[in-house]
């Protein structure tokens, strides 16, 4: 008898537990599973405004991903071909003309914070040009996205058969910072070109591999 109430006891525990628990089981995940991981970023560099808002293609800044393995975070050079020109939000902008008017002076040059650690990187005095005082640093981004060593992925191929960034990458469109959508487990990715195989890519029929050397080689 006593050994019944023990079992009965140790069950009541567990259900306990399991309903105590219940609240969080969504958070936890296996190792390696970083689905959610959302790091700061050293310039707070908005998605949702760039890629949403004012549609700039992937592509544009990301042209790795079409070239090579790695998408790559692009140079500040290819900022800068907006950003030698834009220097703060457009609304503090007219909000300054607007003000210089009524108070009858020349506009302020205005420059976001944000900005201006663009130009700091590159080591740009007020006048954009290059500033002898100061060498240029690289931005330390931090990266997103991350799969195992033991595990080859190549955007090229992605790209070639028309899938769509956000695939993968979740709707960065609308992400102020980019966060990891999927969990990038290996049922995932599996689950993804078996349903390819099936209904087909951009329209296009695709015989995506669910070989194991393929991958893991």
């Amino acid at each position: 008898m006593s050994g019944r109430i023990a079992t009965i006891i140790l069950m009541v525990g567990l259900l306990g537990a399991v309903v105590t628990l219940a609240p969080w089981m969504g958070a936890i995940h296996l190792p390696g599973n970083q689905q959610g991981y959302e790091p700061p970023q050293p310039i707070n560099f908005s998605h949702r405004l760039h890629a949403g808002e004012m549609q700039i293609a992937c592509l544009y800044c990301h042209a790795g991903a079409e070239k090579s393995r790695h998408a790559g975070i692009p140079a500040a050079s290819v900022c800068m071909n907006c950003h030698r020109v834009v220097t703060a939000p457009i609304g503090v902008i007219r909000a300054e003309d607007a003000q210089a008017e009524k108070e009858k002076r020349p506009p302020q040059h205005i420059v976001s914070p944000e900005i201006q650690k663009l130009y700091t990187a590159l080591a740009l005095n007020e006048k954009l040009e290059p500033d002898p005082a100061h060498r240029p640093q690289p931005i330390q981004w931090n990266k997103v996205h991350n799969v195992p060593d033991f595990v080859y992925f190549d955007h090229r191929p992605h790209v070639a058969a028309g899938v769509d960034c956000q695939s993968c990458h979740g709707p960065v469109e609308n992400m102020e910072r980019v966060k990891q959508t999927g969990d990038l487990s290996m049922g995932w990715c599996v689950n993804c070109h078996r349903d390819a195989n099936r209904t087909g890519v951009a329209g296009k029929t695709v015989k995506a591999s669910i070989d194991c050397s393929v991958c893991h080689y």
